[in-house]
């Protein structure tokens, strides 16, 4: 099943039954399918509230939850579109802040796959239909919609006319969709993302972009300029740095002093910035400071170094030792990763890793090396995921373990100071829901 899309509510997993055996055995990027099911649907995406975008590597997800607590800390409502899932498929869709109920759900899958199914929507292209009829529907005062993959080419795309969007993190991922095989070198790949993520830049629409190396911002640029976006990068037209404990920003209307995000890991600053510079360079709706302040404190974002609480799995560890869940996948993530532990002591951190087949494990336990005390393979259910054989280049000792259980087992009998379970989003909302733990 995609995305490992499973719902406890019949009618619900009737349709996400039905979407699997409907759609591509994989992600197609393209805009044809997606215009083509709108149009049968009353085209939804032209009758939005005002629309915030965000695409990146890493953090665009961390940069929506800012955006949304902001705006509800206004006393406002919004409705958040993202991806993937991590325990229940209606996280994807919260309508007016909240999850999506099951039966509304059901109704709005089973209209989008009647009238498309001749079309065989890809699982993101119908999922996204299913949430901007959604939001169209329902009033709210504005809508958060993060990018699936890429930027130019995906569903979310189709949005016409964002109030303001933004570019997070950039990094490789997802190569193997973004780049054709005489892309993929060197040089090529960071360029080429950085261009299909600028993708979502639109004529007239500001778009707030991160510090990049000189080439992939010149790409971004390039690209804004040929739409007729206002660009606005950081370091030119606004700018935000960490100093005495707080996060200062400053643009052309002012500056601001905000606490540090509650957030974990000195990245989410970054994140929390951009969603700031989103919503102060748009004039749809008004953000007071207040607001701001509060959003660094309000954020949530499940499964991006997160302390699990006790539990059945938190459990089966020591009391004392710290234990921490991420699903971060890609070198962005394993340099994240190291800078939120760089001052714990070497060979400390005990890690569970399951990641999959297609991504590179030493992307994570590379940068952790000095700090880490063990390793332990466990498999990612009803993914292909690396096996301990194939961790033999890191030069570590690797053991592995049928399943999260075994594995805390394992950690448990090396009386662990520091546990850090990390590799893959579809682990994580595994440990999640054993843990029971779900995202609200």
């Amino acid at each position: 099943m995609a995305d490992g899309a499973r719902s406890d509510h019949p009618a619900v997993q009737e349709q996400l039954d039905r979407l699997f055996y409907l759609s591509p055995g994989r992600d197609v990027l393209g805009l044809e399918r997606i215009n083509a099911v709108m149009g049968l649907l009353g085209n939804p995406h032209q009758k939005l509230p005002p629309v915030f975008h965000v695409a990146g590597t890493n953090g665009k997800g961390s940069t929506c939850a800012f955006l949304r607590a902001a705006i509800e800390a206004e006393g406002l409502k919004t409705h958040i579109y993202s991806s993937p899932h991590l325990v229940r498929f209606n996280e994807r869709i919260r309508l007016s802040g909240s999850l999506i109920e099951d039966d509304y759900l059901a109704l709005l899958l089973t209209q989008v796959l009647d009238k498309s199914e001749h079309i065989n929507p890809s699982f993101f292209e119908a999922t996204t239909a299913a949430a901007m009829l959604a939001f169209a529907e329902t009033p709210a005062d504005a809508c958060i919609m993060e990018v699936g993959l890429g930027g130019r080419l995906d569903a979310t795309n189709i949005v016409p006319h964002p109030v303001a969007t933004g570019i997070a993190a950039l990094g490789i991922d997802h190569e193997a969709f973004l780049l054709s095989p005489e892309e993929n070198t060197p040089n090529a790949p960071s360029v080429r993302v950085a261009w299909e993520k600028a993708g979502i830049a639109k004529r007239g629409a500001p778009l707030l972009t991160q510090k990049y190396h000189d080439d992939m911002a010149a790409a971004i640029a390039e690209h804004a300029v040929k739409t007729g976006a206002q660009y606005l990068p950081r370091g030119e037209k606004w700018d935000a740095v960490i100093y005495e404990h707080q996060l200062h920003y400053r643009d052309d209307r002012g500056k601001l002093t905000l606490p540090l995000p509650t957030l974990t890991g000195a990245h989410q600053a970054e994140n929390a910035s951009l969603a700031v510079a989103m919503l102060r360079h748009q004039d749809t709706i008004e953000i007071s400071d207040a607001a701001f302040r509060a959003a660094m404190e309000w954020a949530k974002w499940p499964a991006r170094l997160q302390k699990l609480s006790p539990g059945p799995l938190r459990d089966i560890l020591p009391s004392d030792c710290e234990t921490w869940l991420d699903g971060g996948h890609n070198v962005n993530a394993g340099e994240a990763l190291a800078a939120h532990f760089t001052n714990y002591p070497n060979q400390s951190i005990h890690i569970i890793i399951g990641m999959l087949a297609n991504k590179d494990p030493s992307a994570i336990i590379k940068p952790l090396k000095s700090k880490i005390a063990s390793i332990t393979v466990v498999p990612v259910d009803g993914h292909e995921a690396h096996v301990a054989d194939n961790f033999a280049a890191i030069d570590m000792t690797i053991a592995s373990a049928p399943d999260m259980a075994a594995a805390l087992k394992l950690v448990a009998a090396r009386n662990p100071q520091t546990a850090l379970i990390a590799g893959s989003l579809y682990l994580a909302g595994a440990v999640l829901d054993a843990n029971w733990q779900l995202p609200d």
